[in-house]
C-alpha cells in the first residue's frame, strides 16, 4: 500500500512540474478523484485490528515484531480458528494470563468486552499462515 501511494505521489509530482495548468489542473483532477475510491478499498481493516490499534495492546505486542510478548502472527500459527479458540483467547485477554508464553504475565483488560476481545482474537487468528 505505501508503494502504490508513494508512486501516485511521484506521478502526481511530475504531472504538476510538466506541462501547461489547464493540461495538469484535468490530470491531476483524475488522479485525485480516483485515489480516494482506491485507498479507501485497500486500507479497510478488519474490526479486531481496529479494536487492537486503539487499544494498549501495541504496547507489548506486534504483528511481526517480537517486543514483550509473542507476535500476532506467532499466536495464530500457535493455535486453531475455532469458536473454542476465540471463547478461550478472548478470555485470556480479558482475565490475563501467565506461562503459556513464558514467565512475564499478560495484564488482564478487564474494561474490554467480550464481544470487543473476540474480535480481536479473530483478527489474530486470522493471520494464520
Amino acid at each position: 500500500m505505501k508503494n502504490t501511494l508513494s508512486i501516485l505521489a511521484c506521478f502526481i509530482l511530475a504531472l504538476a512540474s510538466c506541462g501547461s495548468p489547464e493540461s495538469n489542473s484535468t490530470s491531476t483532477t483524475t488522479t485525485t478523484e480516483s485515489t480516494p475510491a482506491t485507498a479507501s478499498a485497500s486500507t479497510e481493516k478488519h474490526p479486531g485490528e481496529k479494536l487492537i490499534a486503539t487499544s494498549d495492546c501495541i504496547g507489548c505486542h506486534n504483528k511481526v515484531t517480537k517486543v514483550i510478548g509473542p507476535t500476532y502472527e506467532e499466536i495464530a500459527a500457535k493455535y486453531t480458528n475455532d469458536d473454542a479458540t476465540v471463547e478461550l483467547l478472548s478470555k485470556k485477554i480479558i482475565d490475563g494470563g501467565k506461562g503459556v508464553w513464558g514467565e512475564i504475565p499478560m495484564t488482564p483488560h478487564a474494561n474490554l468486552s467480550q464481544d470487543d476481545a473476540k474480535e480481536m482474537v479473530r483478527y489474530i487468528l486470522s493471520l494464520k499462515k
